[in-house]
């Protein structure tokens, strides 16, 4: 296992060190079960108590926080976004492919960049484009004139259709399905006819797509996802939807064709966005939420129930059942009590 000195961890960060520089680490750890050769990180405070105990050998602290650990550490601005960085370095995930696997089928017409490396049982179509440093992961399919950009990860059982474009370093998990045709029919006195989807899918550089996730090609124009967007597992892009740069969108979300969500957006998991609608740049969708309308103002935007005990959802279900006759009660009463108004002052 390769190992780097707090000095050189110090450098990749320009963060100060306090302590040894040859302390050596080779890893990343938390704060309960870090070893001695792992870095760990403190960015809540309310976890300081964990200090106490703590094992690791070099700890991310903010300036403010620093007097809190008395062993080697680095001074950074925000140690969450320093371990990540860290955690890149020290990754030690295996590569989707290794070289090019003999039983992997290459079409004569596709063009593979500089270390492309390719899977047991992959199809490599006609025409598709593979940049340099390409990874695709074993039994993947790649379709006809599709086109990986340089760096891109795709993990095995990855299926990518025909004409599907991504940018530069991006990932793919797993069961993945990018230009599968989006979900166009019209109907003819009670019989679906098929409207084929002739638009394709373009992804910006960055971004990760989710294990199970699905990316719908467009009906007649494309189905477009920006830099650095960010997808969780068993998510639904449909057809024709825009996604702006630097989005993060958690698992089981379905965004409806044609919608438009902006950048800088959180969506929390299974949330449900309506067709044809805009979200406009750093709005904030909660968990479960049910977006039926545009939203054109930047904030948090919350539906949903959440979870209570049994007997008090069931209370609560009985009343809410019987709010149709309250409201008619109220609107009698009003209109019982602006007629006594009327009454009153023709007395």
């Amino acid at each position: 296992m390769k190992s780097w000195t707090a000095l050189q961890l110090a450098q990749h960060l320009d963060a100060e060190l306090i302590g040894s520089e040859d302390l050596q680490i080779t890893s990343v750890g938390t704060l309960e079960r870090a070893r001695p050769d792992q870095v760990s990180f403190l960015s809540n405070p309310k976890l300081k108590h964990l200090l106490t105990d703590c094992q690791a050998g070099l700890l991310l602290v903010r300036a403010e926080d620093r007097a809190l650990w008395q062993g080697a550490a680095l001074v950074v601005a925000d140690p969450y976004v320093a371990f990540a960085k860290l955690a890149q370095l020290l990754d030690s995930t295996p590569p989707a492919a290794l070289g090019v696997h003999p039983t992997a089928q290459i079409d004569a017409g596709a063009i593979l960049g500089k270390g492309v490396s390719v899977g047991p049982y992959a199809v490599i179509s006609a025409g598709a484009v593979l940049g340099d440093n390409v990874e695709v992961g074993a039994h993947c399919f790649i379709g006809e004139a599709a086109q990986l950009g340089d760096g891109c990860k795709i993990w095995p059982n990855v299926s990518i259709y025909h004409r599907v474009e991504l940018g530069r370093n991006c990932i793919v998990h797993s069961g993945a399905v990018l230009g599968a045709d989006g979900f166009g029919f019209a109907n003819e006195r009670g019989r679906w006819l098929k409207i084929p989807q002739v638009g394709t899918v373009l992804i910006g550089d960055d971004c990760e797509i989710g294990a199970q996730t699905c990316i719908d090609r467009g009906a007649i124009e494309n189905t477009v996802i920006g830099n650095n967007v960010i997808i969780d597992n068993l998510c639904q892009v449909a057809h024709n939807v825009r996604i702006g740069d630097h989005t993060a969108i958690a698992g089981c979300t379905t965004i409806a064709g044609s919608a438009t969500i902006g950048r800088y957006c959180i969506i929390g998991g299974a949330a449900v966005i309506n067709g044809h609608i805009e979200i406009c740049d750093g709005a904030q969708i909660s968990g479960m939420a049910m977006l039926m309308k545009p939203i054109t103002e930047k904030g948090v935007y919350t539906s949903g129930i959440p979870a209570t005990t049994n007997a008090e959802w069931r209370k609560n279900t009985a009343r809410l059942r019987k709010i149709d006759q309250l409201y008619q009660r109220v609107k009698d009463l009003e209109q019982q009590l602006a007629a006594s108004q009327i009454d009153d002052k023709q007395a």
